[in-house]
Order: C-alpha cells, then sequence, then structure tokens
C-alpha cells in the first residue's frame, strides 16, 4: 500500500510539472531540444517573429494559447509574411503547450 501511494504521488508530481508554467531558462533549454531556437527568438526575428512580437500581437486574444498551439503542431503561413512555419507534429504536446503559454507572457 506504502508504495502504490509513492508512485501515485509521484505520477502526481511528473504530471504537474509538466503543466507548470516555465522559467526563462527552462524555457530557452526547451526551444533548442524542440527546435524552435532555429527559426525564433526571443527579442528579435530571425526566420520567423520574436517571441516578444507574438507575444504582443495576441495579447488581448484570450484564445491565443490554443490557436497558437495548434499553429505550431501543424504549422501555417501567412500571419507574419510569406515564408511558412512548418509542423512540429514530433514535439510533445506538453512542450507545445508550455512553450506557448510562456511565450504569451514575454514582454516588448
Amino acid at each position: 500500500m506504502k508504495r502504490q501511494l509513492t508512485l501515485a504521488a509521484a505520477a502526481l508530481l511528473a504530471s504537474s510539472s509538466a503543466s507548470a508554467a516555465l522559467d526563462n531558462k527552462a524555457a530557452e533549454e526547451m526551444m533548442r531540444k524542440d527546435g524552435c531556437a532555429a527559426c525564433h527568438a526571443i527579442d528579435k526575428k530571425v526566420v520567423g517573429p520574436s517571441f516578444q512580437e507574438v507575444a504582443a500581437k495576441y495579447k488581448d486574444d484570450a484564445k491565443a494559447a490554443a490557436m497558437l498551439a495548434e499553429k505550431v503542431k501543424k504549422g501555417g503561413s501567412g500571419v507574419w509574411g510569406e515564408t511558412p512555419m512548418p509542423p512540429n507534429s514530433y514535439v510533445s504536446d506538453d512542450d507545445i503547450k508550455a512553450l506557448v503559454e510562456w511565450v504569451l507572457t514575454l514582454k516588448k
């Protein structure tokens, strides 16, 4: 019984940390790991817009997090110019959600 409680507590802790807000260091590490840094930077345009520009554009949009998560997963084009964003289907939904939520907290 004690072992089952320990395993349940560990599972709960792991699931809650996956959805916990990222700090800047963790977000930057995740950006590199998941390939975001190849096209985006926090404060300057690379291939795609800076994450600060994304946050500013969607700051008053209550549906932004869900829309951006879907766009990251499936790819898209036309919002920031002609260069399309490729789909990132290999990135976990938890990573995408955490990164999008972090991006939307950034200020210019």
